[in-house]
């Protein structure tokens, strides 16, 4: 086992039961679990998208995060309005700004608050969706985690025994199309397992749903953070995770497939 490996083991020991446990909890716990997933990602993304001469509006783009954030919790404003708001005074300083590429800078600044921070309000909305029985937002949540885990895990293994016929060589040249079909079939297997024993809550047509979903759209999401990097320039979004890369790397699936989720919760009935 090479060391980088060891690494990734010895931190995924620490930080997935922390993970679960906050989930668990949910409330302000979960929203601040969120919330710094949000931030650290808005920033690295940020941060690497300067490499494309781009200026993003830095302190308006977090205290955008923030407020969108804890709006999605706590309902003090009109989500439009709010939405309207945050174009309106980025487009508003940008006319002041004259840093390189307005439209560069505004669209970028635009695309961190709307792809990251407000795809991820998604997953309070579903830790939040039953006030009555409030432990199903949690387990729906740790059942996402898990299948893309499994998909993750499998797609990685699979293609590295099997990988033949490239996926998608301009963005991600490693990955493969035997790959991506493991990541698939195991996303529904793990959602399966899991509405025997955990979700229990929701019908086996529903599990399959929404594992066949997870399998295509949680590698989607990865596919379009490595578009996102490569057109950048970059190889991880941040070192932060020691073994891991950037906080983006690690939850690119989560950020991706969480808005979607919570439409097929609604759709379905859940």
């Amino acid at each position: 086992m090479n060391k980088n490996m060891l690494i990734r083991i010895l931190v995924s020991i620490i930080a997935i039961p922390a993970i679960l446990f906050i989930i668990y909890l949910g409330k302000l716990p979960f929203l601040f679990f969120v919330s710094v997933i949000a931030i650290i990602s808005l920033n690295e993304f940020y941060s690497f998208i300067k490499q494309k001469n781009i200026q993003p509006q830095l302190i308006i783009g977090n205290m955008s995060a923030v407020i969108i954030l804890f709006n999605t919790y706590y309902h003090f404003i009109d989500l439009r309005i709010l939405l309207l708001g945050i174009v309106f005074i980025l487009s508003l300083i940008e006319l002041f700004r004259n840093k390189n590429s307005s439209i560069y800078n505004l669209g970028g600044s635009l695309i961190g608050i709307f792809y990251i921070v407000f795809f991820l309000s998604s997953l309070i909305n579903i830790r939040e969706f039953d006030s009555i029985n409030y432990e199903k937002g949690g387990l729906l949540i740790l059942s996402m985690i898990i299948t893309i885990w499994s998909c993750d895990s499998a797609a990685y293994f699979g293609g590295i025994s099997c990988g033949k016929h490239k996926l998608f060589p301009r963005v991600s040249p490693k990955k493969s199309w035997e790959g991506s079909i493991f990541g698939f079939v195991f996303s529904i297997i793990a959602m399966i397992i899991l509405q025997k024993f955990v979700i229990d809550f929701i019908t086996l047509q529903q599990a399959v749903i929404m594992g066949a979903i997870i399998g295509i759209f949680a590698q989607i999401g990865d596919l379009i953070e490595s578009l996102f990097k490569r057109d950048a320039g970059v190889k991880d979004s941040s070192n932060l995770i020691p073994g891991h890369g950037g906080f983006f790397d690690r939850f690119d699936s989560l950020i991706f497939i969480s808005p979607i989720i919570e439409i097929i919760i609604k759709l379905l009935n859940i």
